[in-house]
């Protein structure tokens, strides 16, 4: 199976499956001599992890991280980090009722027509159970630039939005409820329509919004590996995501040049920031912000008609345990995706500062 390290320096390999006894990751090219905060790690680690609150999955995962290489007396060595998080609490007698038959709009049907084998159980490989081994990478990458701010928030649950614009919202206050929302009123809002949900045996997508401030100017590429793309590509490999816009987003189709404009301030900044922080392909020093869609979550505690491995038609019902809304949990995801993204571009920009 390709396609399993993202990065170009700052290189992230991850392996390991939903069901099987755990996950793990491969950091490469961290430079050495970085003091590592091993409370930060976690600390992430316990924001994504199931179990955490009523309105997600039950499934009671510690999510500890036990690092095997890399680190020495919790500085990096600039070798490989090496790291695994086992999995305590995966329940494989709850998928035994799909493993002929595809759920629909999951991974199932795609895995076994590209590979002729599929891990149901959970999903195998394609669970989100894997976005643990990015956040655990996303901590570290966070500790290479300590002077950027990564902050992501829900923005959307259903057709409940946040009505404000990211720059009045105290993002101190994310973490406070379990929705990850920042405006407490529209917080329980957005609570109480999951729980409502869930009770119907449904799900509910959402988006997150995500802020990066004290990124310098200079870094991305100007061609193909352009910032925005690279952060979109991130974003778009997260589970369940299905779209992704930056600054004026698709907003900005409807304005006029003139209104469109960001118009410089005589130190380099500008007057309004439509730009999303990045021109060119290139960050301008201005706050990176951008919008993640999910779809809501494919496996419903109702009746769906689907097809077998034979083709007949067969009737799917999920049983087990599973998110009625992912946004919540996916937000240090996100996070994480993103401190990606900006170590291997502050890297890749130390190097062709001294060539």
């Amino acid at each position: 199976m390709a396609g399993n390290t993202f990065g170009h320096i700052f290189k992230l390999t991850t392996f390991g499956e939903s069901h099987g006894p755990l996950i793990g990751g491969i950091i490469d090219g961290c430079p050495a001599g970085i003091a590592l905060d091993m409370d930060a790690v976690q600390k992430e680690m316990d924001r994504r992890r199931p179990g955490q609150s009523a309105i997600v999955t039950q499934r009671k995962e510690p999510d500890m991280v036990e690092f095997l290489s890399g680190i020495f007396e919790g500085v990096t060595t600039g070798t490989p980090i090496g790291f695994i998080i086992k999995n305590e609490d995966h329940k494989s007698k709850d998928y035994s009722h799909i493993k002929d038959v595809y759920r629909p709009s999951h991974a199932d049907y795609t895995y076994q027509q590209k590979y002729g084998i599929r891990d149901y159980r959970g999903g195998g490989r394609s669970s989100a159970r894997e976005t643990a081994c990015r956040v655990a990478a996303g901590a570290i990458a966070r500790q290479l630039m300590p002077e950027i701010k990564i902050n992501a928030f829900v923005s959307s649950v259903g057709d409940i939005f946040i009505d404000k614009p990211y720059q009045a919202l105290d993002l101190s206050l994310t973490d406070i409820n379990d929705v990850r929302c920042p405006d407490t009123e529209t917080a329980a809002k957005m609570e109480a329509y999951i729980k409502e949900v869930r009770k119907d045996g449904d799900t509910v997508g959402g988006t997150i919004t995500c802020v990066l401030q004290n990124v310098p100017a200079g870094l991305g590429e100007p061609v193909f590996d352009k910032l925005h793309a690279e952060l979109g590509k991130a974003m778009l490999s997260i589970n369940a995501v299905k779209g992704f816009e930056y600054g004026s987003g698709f907003c900005g189709a409807k304005m006029k040049g003139s209104e469109h404009n960001d118009i410089f301030n005589t130190d380099g900044t500008t007057k309004t920031n439509l730009s999303g922080g990045i021109q060119g392909g290139i960050s301008n020093g201005m706050d990176i912000y951008f919008r993640v869609a999910f779809k809501p979550v494919a496996t419903l505690m109702q009746s769906q008609q689907s097809i077998d491995i034979h083709s007949n038609l067969a009737e799917v019902k999920g049983k087990g345990r599973h998110d009625a809304c992912v946004v919540p949990r996916a937000v240090p995801i996100v996070e994480a995706m993103a401190a990606l993204v900006l170590a291997d571009f502050y890297l890749i920009n130390k190097i062709s500062k001294t060539i």
